[in-house]
């Protein structure tokens, strides 16, 4: 059994799969490609939103905002700069809105930060509505200089960064310092960890790749307006995400993404009229008889479990 489950067995996995995903544009047709890239985008929002939100126990709704940030970049950018250039870009302002979201929500916790970054978000989404009504005289831009095949490998990228990232940070001591600062901060605090710091560092990091992955996805849209770019419910789906495949293992966060992104594809396809009433049965069916989710009852043992040593 340990052959079966060391680590170049795991990193040989890991490896095969992304090249078999690198390969897929050649001979996948253009819908499943884009179910593919869908997949990769909430994978990444997922995994981004547990570098902070999965060891503190912060609720955060502010996805969309950072979300939408990459989007608006890529609409703005797209034209004048190569791809690359401007995914970073996303990503570097979804950093920077990061610090300063965190720097005016330092003394809020619990209940309060999660209703402050969802009325946020609502903020930022009218603020540039009315931006786009009143000054520049149009409500929504063209999406240009990128391709559905671009974009999935912008994803991929992005994905596996986030991925690699939230896998480092949680067997870090930085990963140790926000679990200590979920459990209690004054705890912490005493501890000799600064707690501000640590706050608005790993909040903006989960920012960064939300950012990169908006400016990636601007792609699919096309055209964007500030109802699409900031969807409220891009706030609430990394949440679900999350608890649905298992916030407590490396692996739950993705299992959920993947597995619900499916799900959404297939109900949006052939139960366009039921599509938000099955999807919410099957959410609280899980919570209800799988509180650990669906990585619960897949795994074994603690070599998994969140910020095991």
């Amino acid at each position: 059994m340990e052959g079966k489950h060391s680590p170049v067995n795991k990193l040989f996995f890991i490896c095969f799969a992304w090249l078999v995903a690198a390969t897929l544009p050649f001979y996948s047709p253009a819908y499943v490609l884009l179910s593919i890239t869908s997949i990769l985008m909430y994978v990444t929002l997922t995994v981004s939103w547990t570098i902070f939100c999965g060891p503190t126990g912060y609720i955060s709704l502010a996805t969309a905002t950072f979300f939408g940030i990459g989007i608006y970049c890529a609409a703005l950018l797209g034209s004048s700069l190569p791809a690359p250039a401007v995914v970073l870009c996303g990503g570097l302002a979804g950093l920077a809105f990061g610090v300063l979201v965190g720097l005016i929500c330092l003394r809020l916790s619990g209940f309060y930060f999660a209703v402050f970054t969802f009325g946020l978000s609502e903020l930022v989404r009218h603020s540039v509505l009315w931006w786009e009504h009143n000054v520049s005289g149009t409500v929504g831009r063209w999406v240009t200089g990128t391709s559905i095949t671009q974009a999935f490998y912008s994803l991929l990228v992005i994905a596996s960064l986030s991925i690699l990232a939230a896998y480092l940070i949680r067997r870090s001591i930085y990963g140790m310092a926000l679990k200590a600062i979920g459990e209690s901060e004054e705890a912490a605090e005493h501890a000799g960890i600064n707690v501000v710091v640590y706050r608005i560092a790993f909040f903006a990091i989960s920012s960064f790749f939300m950012g990169m992955a908006g400016a990636a996805m601007a792609a699919k849209f096309t055209y964007i307006d500030p109802n699409s770019a900031f969807n409220p419910l891009i706030s609430f789906t990394p949440v679900l995400m999350s608890l649905f495949g298992g916030i407590e293992r490396d692996y739950g966060p993705i299992l959920g993404a993947f597995i619900l992104t499916f799900i959404s594809e297939v109900l949006l396809s052939r139960f366009p009229y039921f599509y938000t009433l099955i999807y919410g049965i099957i959410f609280v069916v899980v919570i209800l008889f799988m509180p650990r989710g669906l990585a619960g009852l897949l795994g074994s043992g603690h070599q998994h479990k969140f910020m095991d040593h």
